[in-house]
């Protein structure tokens, strides 16, 4: 057989490993550290796969992917559960050091980091391990520090090796298809095929060759080593090469003749670089050499030592760095910074935080001006992604500079419907929100409605208890008093989390209301007789006081505040400041209320509420928020039902639930019906005759007063 000739005194140079790192795990390291180990730094258990060398040019690569990394659901250590039988991913184990911070990462000890990695593999090797699982002497180890705000990623492979003392010398080294016959090359190469066909050995990196004195040739485990032992075969430890050179074996030997030398003391190592085109066997690219190994006796008392740090782009040893962000989806990208803050929060300041309670809400913003576009944004920076607009309301010149989400562009000609010109507004800011942008008026009582228009009033109506029905949380952002009564109704009807934003010159009032007076839509007949009685003095079924909406405390049914107005009374004037204040009160109001565990029926917290702060993670969850911008103050406060709310009370909600439309016909159209529904005129009556009798009283107190001066 023909061999190269080669100096028999050179030492054995090896091909260094090379890495490849898929985008995909990137995206998984920021997730699991988002979203699972947030600042804990310890060392994670990683996968990394190779093949042999499958082409005549070009090596291949230890790759990460994104199943290199444990599972975040995993409940156990995180430990990857690696795949078996893919001819094409052969399993190594590594080690990953993700710091927190650049210096940290720029800090690490690099020398013991590797030292730590080689004594693991040399304890393989001692124990008999690297035997049974030969896929530990290719062992890796990586340090990297993620960028998440940039996208931007720095990493370093270590590819430990241990040296021999002295190192290894060739002694020839030439293709298999020459150090082979015929014969022995066809029976090997056969022999390779069947062994990377099966399953059970197809990623099995390093094993042994043995050829008979027929020329058969028989691929076997390394435990087989001892059975194999026969004075007419041949025997070849082969491995998996992922290098292409003609005249360097691949990193992964290096491993393997410190393993035989230190395993079976041999001084003289026949290997075999197994390599392949087009996915078999291929003698002509695949190596067969000869090492002699020198080490002096008793080298295997003490760890040897390692190298294995690989060079940078620019061939020099030191990291490397990868940006993403260039690459990356522009939403994809704006969907990981969105979410950004929010798993930072959960790392420290607040783990409890329910992202998915959040990212699953539908809300619902009745308004699109000052009010509904502050909200509208906080929504979404707190991770809410289903928002819906209601406004019948055109953008005019005087908006954008009070409605953040209005340009001048959206006034010009006429001026765009705010609900359609704010959602388009919301998807520049954030492509992925869902947002919807309906065009209707809101149905008021006070602004009575000529048969003409019942029809579509009627379909107003429907649409908005609809609206309301489909959505979690609503927010009750309109200009009038009187275009929250539907709303409100619709959602004490339905149960619906309830927000109320509304401004004055200098003050504002940000509250949540209570819940309905019925629990649950159920047998109205059944819920009257449980409730009625409850209800009527403004406590619910369990017998606590049930908060109250915006309409708790008014004496007077909400009325025609739009008509005989002059110009500072049909436009919203107030400090500019107020509404940004009132808007992330509210938003943050909700998020309180979805946190706590009672949710819509959490019972009222005052300032400095000990009880509160403590059931919630977020704090006190107030009933009512007034503030002041002429005296920079704000107070809490808490206001119970009233069993004659025109809006929320048992008897309204029943009246609707007996009556429908005919009922919210009839309020509409006549001022004084819910007064008299709900006995609020009666109240007023008594107030009036006890307001005379009063003052009967004191006319009596006075004409004696003068009668005794006389």
């Amino acid at each position: 057989m023909a061999e190269s000739k080669i100096n028999h005194q050179s030492l054995l140079q090896f091909a260094p490993m090379q890495s490849s790192v898929d985008e995909g795990f990137w995206h998984k390291l920021s997730s699991l550290k988002l979203n699972k180990l947030g600042i804990d730094d310890s060392p994670i258990p990683i996968t990394g796969f190779y093949a042999p060398c499958s082409h005549p040019r070009v090596s291949n690569y230890l790759t990460l992917l994104a199943e290199s990394l444990p599972s975040e659901s995993s409940e156990a250590s995180l430990i990857p559960e690696p795949s078996h039988g893919n001819r094409n991913r052969c399993s190594v184990p590594g080690i990953l050091y993700n710091t927190n911070t650049v210096e940290s990462f720029s800090a690490l000890d690099i020398q013991n980091l590797l030292k730590e990695e080689a004594r693991k593999i040399w304890d393989d090797i001692q124990s008999g391990r690297a035997v049974e699982d030969c896929s530990v002497l290719s062992r890796f180890l990586v340090i990297s520090f993620a960028d998440l705000k940039k996208w931007s990623f720095h990493y370093w492979f270590a590819f430990p090796a241990l040296m021999l003392d002295p190192p290894a010398t060739l002694v020839n080294l030439s293709p298999a298809s020459q150090w082979l016959s015929i014969e022995e090359a066809e029976s090997l190469s056969a022999a390779c095929n069947e062994w990377r066909g099966s399953k059970s050995t197809a990623d099995i990196p390093f094993f042994l060759v043995t050829i008979d004195p027929n020329s058969r040739a028989t691929v076997r485990l390394l435990k087989d080593w001892e059975a194999c032992q026969s004075d007419d075969h041949k025997i070849l430890f082969g491995f998996y090469d992922p290098c292409h050179l003609p005249n360097n074996p691949g990193w992964p030997l290096r491993n393997l003749l410190a393993l035989i030398s230190a395993k079976w003391n041999l001084k003289s190592v026949q290997f075999f670089c197994y390599r392949e085109n087009r996915g078999f066997a291929d003698m002509s690219l695949s190596l067969v050499g000869e090492a002699l190994i020198t080490v002096p006796q008793g080298w295997k008392d003490a760890i040897p030592n390692a190298v294995g740090w690989e060079l940078n782009n620019k061939g020099k040893k030191g990291p490397r760095r990868i940006s993403l962000a260039q690459s990356m989806d522009p939403t994809r990208l704006a969907v990981s910074a969105a979410d950004l803050n929010l798993k930072l929060m959960r790392w420290r300041a607040l783990p409890s935080l329910d992202l998915s309670v959040l990212s699953s809400l539908r809300c619902l913003l009745l308004g699109a001006g000052t009010l509904g576009c502050q909200v509208a944004r906080m929504l979404m920076a707190w991770g809410v992604r289903k928002i819906t607009l209601v406004d019948n309301g055109k953008v005019a010149m005087s908006n954008p500079l009070r409605q953040s989400l209005y340009t001048l562009d959206n006034c010009l000609n006429g001026g765009e419907f705010k609900a359609t010109a704010a959602v388009e507004s919301l998807k520049r800011i954030f492509p992925a929100v869902e947002a919807e942008g309906i065009v209707m008026a809101i149905p008021m009582p006070g602004h009575p409605i000529d048969s003409k228009n019942q029809d579509s009033v009627i379909n107003d109506c429907r649409r908005l208890h609809d609206l309301i029905d489909s959505h979690d949380a609503v927010f009750l952002l309109t200009d009038t008093r009187e275009s929250r009564w539907l709303p409100t109704l619709l959602c004490a009807n339905a149960n619906k989390i309830t927000m109320t934003a509304a401004l004055g010159f200098e003050s504002f009032l940000v509250m949540r209301h209570g819940a309905g007076p019925f629990s649950s839509a159920g047998d109205l007949s059944a819920e009257t007789a449980n409730s009625s009685s409850s209800d009527s003095c403004g406590k619910d079924a369990n017998g606590k006081h049930r908060l109250g909406c915006y309409f708790c405390n008014d004496v007077v049914a909400p009325t025609d505040s739009t008509s005989n107005r002059t110009l500072d009374q049909q436009c919203t004037v107030t400090r500019p400041g107020l509404a940004p204040i009132a808007s992330a009160l509210a938003v943050e109001l909700l998020v309180g209320i979805l946190h706590h565990p009672q949710g819509i029926f959490a019972e009222a917290d005052i300032n400095n509420s000990v009880s509160g702060a403590s059931e919630n993670p977020l704090g006190i969850l107030p009933h009512q928020i007034r503030g002041s911008l002429s005296q920079f103050s704000q107070m809490s406060l808490i206001g119970y039902s009233s069993s004659s709310c025109t809006a929320c009370c048992h008897t309204v909600v029943s009246e609707y639930r007996n009556r429908g439309m005919e009922f919210i016909l009839e309020a509409i159209n006549h001022p004084t019906y819910l007064e008299d529904v709900t006995g609020l005129t009666e109240l007023i009556k008594s107030a009036t005759k006890f307001s005379l009798d009063w003052d009967k009283e004191i006319d009596n107190e006075d004409e004696d007063e003068d009668c005794f001066e006389i």
